[in-house]
């Protein structure tokens, strides 16, 4: 009897053994199959461009592709939640900018979705720097030239969006309730639908991530009238900071990150981070990012988290105060 009870004990010893040997391999092996990205944002926008190249070198580095898919709408709200909602095998994972996460749950209280609790947070990836751009033939050689604009003929100066809560709606609104003016906010399905018709004279100005309209600065389509910004940009160093023209304490930014659905297992999210810190190391990324007017940040998922509750408040506090509403 002894006998028999000591060699059950080695099989189930065994069994186990191999059991945990198979999860420990599949869990070795994530990648084994394509990663869908979810981007809640327009193809051609700066945190589409962002996204794909890291995508790009991260299929190399794991060997799987990343799979991009453009979820569009209701200023990202539609993208985002298919994300929250999706399987978290890390086989889902998000492109988002900052706005999803920060701006429109401060701006749209029937958000459907939790922006700390309803996503797992893999890493900050970069800052997208801004600037304004208006159609070659405008008037406004420099921001100033915008403000008093406004100030002559309140109303009568319009600026585009990417949507309701989206980034560029935000600048924009900010931007006038600091300065004081009156701006005409004209929302589009997306950033990159916004920059081109700001190209073609449709609206005055367009507050951008400088990696969404870079190909039309460069196809002398947009012209820059300035960067809200302590410093000049490196690629644009003729064109001036907000501050050096007069108007003085505006800046904006926003970032790019990576996300997942809730309940991502922990060894798969540190995955996800050191694949994508890797990638962002490397020098062509980096070269590429610069160009765009990208500031590489590539943080640990703790990090990303604390720095989204911070801005989520600050954001918050913003909006009501500046009285910023959806259109």
């Amino acid at each position: 009897m002894h006998q028999l009870v000591k060699q059950v004990a080695t099989v189930v010893a065994c069994v186990s053994t191999l059991s945990l040997s198979a999860q420990a391999q599949a869990q070795a092996a994530y990648p084994n199959k394509p990663i869908r990205m979810i981007i809640p944002l327009a193809a051609g926008s700066a945190v589409d461009v962002a996204a794909r190249l890291l995508a790009q070198k991260m299929s190399v580095n794991m060997g799987q592709p990343i799979v991009i898919e453009n979820i569009t709408g209701a200023a990202g709200i539609i993208g985002s939640e298919r994300l929250a909602k999706a399987a978290p095998d890390g086989y889902t994972i998000g492109g988002f900018n900052d706005s999803v996460l920060t701006m429109v749950p401060n701006l749209n209280p029937n958000t459907p979705y939790n922006p700390i609790n309803d996503f797992t947070y893999i890493t900050q990836a970069a800052i997208i720097d801004f600037t304004a751009a208006v159609p070659m033939d405008s008037p406004f050689k420099t921001i100033a030239d915008l403000v008093a604009a406004a100030k002559a003929k309140p109303d009568t100066i319009t600026y585009s969006s990417g949507g309701n809560g989206s980034p560029q709606h935000i600048a924009g609104a900010m931007f006038a309730a600091q300065m004081g003016i009156d701006l005409r906010h004209v929302p589009y399905k997306g950033a990159s639908q916004a920059a081109q018709d700001a190209a073609s004279g449709m609206v005055n100005v367009t507050f951008q991530g400088i990696a969404t309209v870079s190909a039309l600065i460069k196809g002398n389509k947009l012209r820059m009238i300035g960067v809200p910004a302590k410093t000049r940009h490196p690629e644009y160093p003729n064109v001036p900071t907000f501050e050096e023209v007069g108007v003085k304490g505006f800046e904006f930014s926003t970032w790019f990150a990576l996300t997942a659905p809730p309940g991502v297992p922990k060894d798969i999210v540190n995955t996800l981070n050191r694949e994508a810190l890797k990638a962002l190391a490397d020098p062509e990324i980096k070269a590429r990012y610069a160009g765009l007017g990208l500031k590489i940040t590539g943080t640990t998922p703790e990090e990303f988290v604390a720095l989204t509750k911070d801005q989520l408040s600050r954001y918050g506090k913003v909006i009501r105060d500046a009285k910023i509403k959806s259109d």
